[in-house]
């Protein structure tokens, strides 16, 4: 029997870019994979954009701000991006992890709850309401899109970002939702060093993909 051969996991840090054209090279991604693609993290922050979800109501959106919406394909509803909140999008093959989507959302959640916890915060999740929260204010949303078994979107934790456009939405659909950030508890660490550590937690958090040697047919 021939063994099974583990495939890396890239991790490539963007910076700032715009939103769409990055959703769009998600679906690209996802689309072209083969069973040998190897999975990919991207840590980078978005300049500031409303994003609606699957499910999302227009009227989650309470007032004009002047920030574009973007209608995407993710689930969940409303939820916003910008400067000083990091973002880690998920390309990863469940099948070749075993996870089953469930499975990965609380993984994504305790690597959020395990980050926080470096910098002495007690951070917890809340049932029916994806995300991360610290005393019932949402430090952190998720949302996730899975094709073909694979996975991409991913997470957002706010750590020094300006609040001011999460009162403009209904976050995540839940009216008078409080947003806060890591900047509110004292934390000088920038987008950089959180997004170090935070990549680390999903690195040792993620089970280790396998893949045959053999070569396999590309999905249909």
């Amino acid at each position: 029997m021939e063994a099974i051969q583990a495939l890396p996991l890239v991790v490539r840090h963007l910076g700032r870019v715009d939103y769409e054209p990055t959703w769009q090279a998600m679906r690209a991604f996802t689309d072209a994979r083969t069973a040998e693609t190897p999975d990919e993290l991207w840590v980078l922050e978005h300049p500031p954009v409303f994003t609606l979800g699957q499910a999302g109501k227009p009227e989650h959106l309470l007032r004009e701000t002047g920030i574009p919406l973007v209608k995407i394909d993710r689930g969940g509803q409303i939820t916003y991006h910008g400067p000083g909140q990091i973002v880690v999008y998920l390309l990863l093959d469940l099948h070749r992890r075993h996870l089953k989507v469930r499975e990965l959302v609380n993984l994504m959640e305790q690597a959020l709850i395990d980050c926080l916890a470096d910098y002495g915060l007690t951070a917890e999740r809340k049932d029916g309401a994806p995300g991360v929260y610290i005393g019932g204010a949402k430090i952190a949303a998720l949302g996730l899109r899975v094709r073909n078994g694979c996975s991409y979107h991913g997470l957002a934790l706010n750590v020094d970002a300006d609040l001011a456009p999460f009162t403009a939405i209904n976050p995540c659909g839940y009216e008078g939702l409080q947003t806060i950030r890591m900047k509110d508890f004292g934390i000088t660490d920038g987008i950089a060093e959180v997004g170090e550590r935070l990549v680390g937690h999903l690195q040792r958090l993620l089970p280790l993909p396998t893949v045959s040697p053999t070569p396999a047919l590309d999905r249909p």
